[in-house]
């Protein structure tokens, strides 16, 4: 294998999250200014962002709007971040709020945060509970915290979260 920054080589998506930890208030600016600064086609940053912190009404909004399945370890991150985008060109935009989103990963993973990305979710419902204009597509929601106990979770989650991570062979994800 490559050699990868540590930033990369660690980082990975837990489900278990400290329910006691809060995130710094520099740490919140600072995750939000890597996703500032991700690069985007034409300088657009069509991304936009929400960010509750545990147990305020955005996080409790957000919260709601994720599937029951994730709620059940969700609950205990320390933030959650709505990541939206807008403008016309709807693939190009979310493909910048991916690299907004990924910009915002690597900054919590140099911080010791970890972030779980989850895609399923109520959009419709969110974007009414947010208030947000018709052309701000919420499409991503980022659990962010400490780690946590593991065992915590229940057993099948657990067990996926304690489990070996693989990821394909390089050679695999190569087009002929």
């Amino acid at each position: 294998m490559a050699d990868l920054t540590p930033l990369l080589a660690f980082r990975w998506s837990p489900r278990s999250f400290d329910p006691d930890a809060e995130l710094a208030g520099d740490e919140a600016s600072s995750l939000l200014e890597a996703a500032r600064w991700a690069p985007s086609a034409g300088n657009a940053q069509p991304w936009r962002f929400a960010l509750g912190h545990r147990q305020d009404e955005t996080w409790k909004r957000i919260l709601v709007s994720l599937a029951a399945g994730d709620q059940r370890w969700a609950r205990h991150a320390s933030a959650l971040v709505v990541g939206a985008h807008t403008g016309g060109d709807g693939e190009r935009a979310a493909y910048d709020l991916g690299q907004a989103i990924a910009h915002l990963t690597v900054q919590a993973t140099a911080l010791g945060l970890h972030v779980h990305q989850l895609t399923r979710f109520d959009r419709a419902g969110l974007a009414a509970e947010l208030d947000l204009a018709p052309d701000v597509r919420p499409l991503v929601v980022a659990a962010v915290g400490r780690l946590g106990d593991p065992f915590a979770l229940p057993e099948e989650l657990r067990r996926r979260e304690t489990e070996l991570r693989h990821r394909y062979p390089l050679a695999t994800l190569l087009l002929r």
